[in-house]
């Protein structure tokens, strides 16, 4: 039996398969960042810049983040 595509959540979706070398961080970031923040606990609507990299460092994907913002 297969599955759909349509049945898998994001990061199922994007979950890369194991490597040799360093882990693979990207794709868990991307996910984080496609998902909605209340998915998270979050009470907000969409990600800012340092509510992801505080989300990110709390879930273990990275130890830490320098968060920059660019001015428009």
């Amino acid at each position: 039996m297969s599955t759909r595509i349509s049945d898998l959540t994001i990061i199922q979706r994007l979950r890369d398969s194991e490597r040799v070398g360093a882990p693979v961080k990207f794709n868990e970031l991307f996910a984080l960042a496609c998902s909605p923040p209340e998915d998270y606990g979050r009470p907000i609507s969409h990600w800012t810049a340092g509510e992801l990299a505080d989300e990110i460092m709390k879930q273990g994907i990275i130890e830490s983040i320098s968060v920059m913002v660019r001015k428009v």
